[in-house]
């Protein structure tokens, strides 16, 4: 799954697997968050996958937009 992340755009930065509701959590970079619906939906649309999807921003970048 990796390959076909990183050749819709986004680059996977971190990979576990999990107990509980989800069974594995990746973390990818992203130019921007087109990119990850681009993402999302290409890899929803194979049916094996559900996605969620959390976008984060840097802390300090947050604390500023609250200003």
């Amino acid at each position: 799954m990796n390959h076909d992340v990183e050749e819709l755009g986004c680059k996977v930065l971190h990979q576990w697997a999990t107990l509980g509701e989800f069974d594995f959590v990746n973390v990818v970079e992203a130019p921007d968050i087109a990119t990850v619906a681009k993402v999302s939906v290409g890899l929803g649309a194979r049916g094996s996958v559900r996605i969620e999807t959390l976008p984060a921003l840097d802390i300090e970048e947050f604390l500023r937009s609250l200003e």
